[in-house]
């Protein structure tokens, strides 16, 4: 089950109590005091974890509390810290105070770390409070609360190339063809529910990372269909494949205009990203009559077109290529020292 929204509730440690407590041996008068600190509490980490592709865990995991630290004890005895409470997530992961809004961090590299609840600091023995005039002190510091607050965790996949395209266009189709990945593949609308990743590897030794968008319709990012829950995974992607059924009977060039206009609505910045045009479905007799005028018109739209099938593999080479090429230049221009135009 793919699950790309949680709320959870975070708790760290409250630090332990400091401790009154006095020198009590033979042959040593006015032993004075010697009562130790309590320990610090454990914090709640974050870590981008790459074997994680899913929030799934927080279905069954909405309370998550660190350890609390140990109480002073006599003879100068500190308590110990409570123990940290680390947290694996996807990468991609974006955390957020669920009461303010505020930005927590945005986990999009591996092993990256993030303290979502710091742990209380353990108060102080009444050894810290002798002085001179002094000597006797009975009072000692309780520990200070846990920070605790709910986070709303975001997963937001990170590929380096798209499929977009409206339902029963051929993404995932394309995406078996040219990965180990298995996505269902029907004759009805929205087969894919959720987002699929794949790893395209190419004849020339390089590869990418792929994922196919749940199709789009007309008002998605209003809401309609299940673009407005995986539109936000299309902003993650560096390089963008729009894939047109060529074989439907109306206009394949109207669908699209509409599926482009769903995502200049929700995000004008993606149509700027790298976009190739897959033509697909020429392997049926009706969609190869329509190639010719479909490359003439997308040329004219400053794109340039890919003639496919996903079902035979005709014209996945070049395309491939082509996707590849296009990955470089955005690496490239987003290399340090750079502006890069991929948020």
């Amino acid at each position: 089950m793919f699950i790309d929204r949680a709320r959870i509730h975070v708790k760290a440690g409250d630090g332990g109590n400091g401790v009154v407590a006095f020198r009590r041996e033979k042959f040593v008068p006015k032993g004075g005091p010697n009562g130790g600190d309590g320990g610090r509490g454990g914090d709640v980490v974050f870590i981008a974890d790459p074997g994680l592709v899913t929030l799934l865990d927080f279905r069954y995991r909405q309370h998550i509390k660190a350890g609390r630290g140990r109480h002073g004890e006599g003879s100068n005895r500190h308590g110990r810290d409570g123990e940290d409470v680390v947290v694996p997530v996807p990468v991609g992961t974006i955390l957020r105070d669920d009461g303010t809004d505020e930005l927590i961090a945005d986990l999009t590299e591996q092993g990256q770390r993030v303290v979502a609840a710091r742990g209380g600091r353990g108060g102080r023995g009444n050894a810290h409070f002798a002085t001179p005039t002094h000597r006797v002190p009975r009072e000692a510091e309780q520990g200070s609360a846990g920070e605790e607050r709910w986070i709303e965790v975001e997963l937001r996949l990170i590929a380096d190339v798209g499929l977009v395209g409206l339902p029963n266009a051929g993404k995932s189709t394309l995406l078996s063809r040219v990965s180990a990945a298995r996505p269902k593949i029907a004759d009805y609308p929205f087969t894919t529910t959720a987002p699929i990743l794949g790893v395209v590897r190419i004849e020339d030794g390089r590869s990418f990372v792929m994922a196919d968008i749940p199709g789009l319709i007309e008002g998605a990012h209003a809401g309609a269909g299940l673009g407005h829950d995986f539109l936000r995974h299309i902003s993650r992607t560096r390089v963008l494949i729009h894939v047109v059924d060529l074989s439907v009977e109306q206009d394949p060039l109207a669908d699209f205009a509409a599926v482009n206009e769903e995502l200049r609505r929700y995000n004008p910045a993606l149509l700027d990203r790298p976009m190739l045009v897959a033509l697909n479905k020429i392997d049926l007799p009706e969609a190869r009559r329509r190639v010719p005028e479909a490359r003439a018109r997308v040329a004219a739209l400053g794109l340039q077109p890919w003639p496919i099938s996903g079902a035979t593999g005709e014209g996945l080479t070049e395309l491939l290529r082509a996707a590849a090429d296009a990955l470089d230049r955005e690496r490239t221009a987003s290399a340090p020292g750079r502006t890069s135009r991929w948020t």
